[in-house]
């Protein structure tokens, strides 16, 4: 896996104080996506060992208040298992909300094993394709009307997607 940037402190990305990882890699083709180079899967830097401990050890500042993926695209991330590992561990070690940002929908992402198991250690998914035409700049932490943000482990509970209010 390559990553574009970390964001050690974010505030854009979801709730709270965030630290905030883009990875590279993306197969939609958006119009107006605002990404446009992160798109391309050898974009940035390299995934290492060194870099994923030094960003779960920034997880343990006590001013960060969770973690949101985003890119690229994170459910592009299945031909390896660094994505995977990474949620699973900053589950483990750090108990810190996950935010995930997708232009694929919960059931698409549900639909298949890799994405799926991906989905099972995070916490709020911004599901959707950004649709340039459905772009409101009012919303919060999402580009378009179309897209949804979503409660993944009470959706995953009751057996159907459950919107988060207030968003």
């Amino acid at each position: 896996m390559y990553y574009a940037q970390i964001r050690k402190f974010d505030t854009a990305n979801g709730t709270g104080i965030r630290s905030s990882l883009f990875v590279s890699g993306c197969t939609h083709c958006c119009e107006g996506c605002f990404n446009q180079d992160y798109k391309h899967f050898r974009y940035g830097h390299p995934w290492t060992k060194e870099v994923e401990d030094q960003f779960i050890n920034h997880l343990t500042n006590p001013n960060v208040h969770g973690v949101t993926i985003l890119g690229g695209e994170p459910m592009d991330q299945v031909r390896d298992n660094d994505l995977l590992n990474l949620v699973q561990r900053i589950k483990e070690e750090t108990k810190q909300n996950i935010w995930i940002y997708s232009g694929y929908t919960f059931e698409e992402i549900m639909a298949h094993p890799k994405t799926r198991a991906i989905l099972m250690h995070c916490d709020v998914l911004v599901d959707g394709p950004f649709v340039e035409n459905l772009k409101n700049l009012k919303l919060r932490f999402r580009g378009s009307s179309n897209q949804r943000i979503i409660d993944i482990q009470k959706s995953l509970q009751e057996g159907q997607v459950c919107l988060l209010e207030n968003y």
